[in-house]
């Protein structure tokens, strides 16, 4: 079987989220650090895209760049037509480590609850809550705290605090990367059924190759050093997935061992001005 790689995409529509020749630099006592050199990534409106690489490769900084959490030296980052400058109103943000995310002397309701403070949509029932609890599963614990949760809820409960306001775009900062291999299996499912049930764009950032090829439509893989996007891989699996199934068929080993070929490469291929 054949990867294809999409050097050059040729979309009918206009891309939703849109980087084009975004830099970072950050400067310190020592001089300046450059963590981003010419990206240039596009990500049509319902995509689930996951962005791969090594450690140091500006992942996380490019989805801090898409967020709005973090303004590009050079370059732009535009959602929908309109340069990002402050986070958008229209997209949520998934961390990492949910014990410094949810706040503690809130239940889970009350933590989801929170999510809505600058919702798209300002009109929502008080049902609201009770309905994103339900489809992430913690109807029971919906009056239990934070601490009475294990690491896989407490993350079920930082997602339906994103996605209480129904946000157009969930950015996931390894968001699976704290839980252990069950939990986060489960998690896979919880998102890719939330996924399909929201219509939301999802954009991950993990180490996992795995991960990325069984929950992604395209998976982008960042050159060393933030020197901008090295591959571009079209996910043609068929939906639903199966975590067993899936993972065995020969088209899902190939793009396996092309994909962890691409990241562990030492070729860096260099953004040419």
């Amino acid at each position: 079987m054949t990867v294809t790689v999409l050097q050059r995409r040729d979309r009918t529509s206009p891309p939703y989220i849109n980087v084009m020749a975004a830099g970072v630099v950050y400067e310190g006592k020592r001089g300046s650090v450059e963590a981003l050199r010419k990206v240039d990534l596009s990500i049509q409106r319902g995509e689930f895209l996951t962005i791969v690489g090594r450690s140091g490769s500006g992942k996380s900084t490019l989805l801090r760049l898409i967020g709005g959490l973090l303004a590009p030296s050079s370059g732009v980052v535009t959602i929908a037509g309109d340069i990002v400058l402050d986070p958008p109103r229209q997209a949520r943000f998934v961390a990492q480590d949910y014990t410094q995310s949810l706040l503690p002397w809130l239940t889970v309701a009350d933590n989801v609850r929170f999510g809505l403070r600058h919702a798209v949509d300002a009109n929502h029932s008080p049902g609201s809550v009770d309905q994103i609890i339900e489809l992430v599963g913690l109807t029971a614990a919906r009056k239990r705290y934070p601490r009475e949760l294990s690491g896989g809820m407490q993350q079920r409960v930082a997602i339906a605090r994103a996605l209480a306001s129904k946000p157009d775009i969930l950015l996931l900062d390894e968001a699976f990367g704290s839980v252990d291999a069950l939990s986060r299996a489960s998690l896979q499912e919880m998102i890719l059924d939330l996924w399909g049930k929201l219509g939301f764009t999802a954009v991950l950032v993990t180490h996992d190759i795995d991960e990325a090829i069984y929950l992604s439509d395209r998976v982008a893989v960042m050159n060393e050093g933030g020197f901008g996007v090295k591959g571009d891989y079209a996910i043609r699996l068929g939906r639903p997935r199966d975590q067993v199934e899936t993972r065995e068929l020969p088209q899902y080993l190939e793009y396996r061992r092309q994909l962890l070929s691409d990241v562990h490469s030492s070729d860096r291929k260099e953004v040419v001005s």
